[in-house]
């Protein structure tokens, strides 16, 4: 399969999962409040969906704690960050770091012009630079597949189920 179908591929998943759910979210809804329970929950679903996908990377961010990281504070992150977007042929994300010990990176926004990538404290205190870099470069094949905005609905809709 060639990168053109698996992009094709992922975005028609990112659908289908939006609109399942969302599905899901009228069906409850409507056995819960009665006939009218539908349109409501079917309002419901609609403004839920267009608050995750504009505001679900913040969302992300926020909850981990991430503070962006300054240009001199981490200036070989930084450099790391813009080869690897330009080798992925992506906008340069926004980087944020994330006051942890546990070494994790994570990638999130709705699509490569509107990315973001956090990194905690502890993977670029434990991890060697070369290790870093495989790690970020993993992030950016999600950011260049779109699959960020499939884990970052997925996660908002799992919380507002949960």
């Amino acid at each position: 399969m060639n990168i053109t179908a698996t992009r094709i591929g992922t975005q028609a998943r990112t659908w289908v999962l939006i609109a399942a759910l969302s599905a899901l979210i009228v069906v409850v809804g409507g056995q819960f409040l009665g006939s009218n329970g539908y349109l409501f929950a079917a309002a419901i679903a609609v403004i839920f969906n267009a608050v995750l996908y504009w505001f679900s990377a913040p969302m992300a961010l926020r909850a981990s704690k991430a503070q962006p990281a300054g240009d001199n504070e981490y200036p070989q992150l930084h450099e790391i960050v813009r080869d690897l977007a330009a080798r992925a042929k992506v906008p340069v994300p926004k980087l944020y770091i994330i006051p942890s010990d546990q070494p994790n990176a994570f990638a999130t926004g709705r699509n490569p012009s509107h990315s973001a990538v956090a990194v905690t404290q502890g993977l670029l205190r434990y991890l060697p630079t070369d290790e870093v870099r495989g790690v970020l470069a993993h992030e950016f094949a999600h950011i260049k597949n779109r699959d960020i905005l499939v884990s970052s609905i997925a996660a908002g809709l799992g919380a507002i189920i949960t």
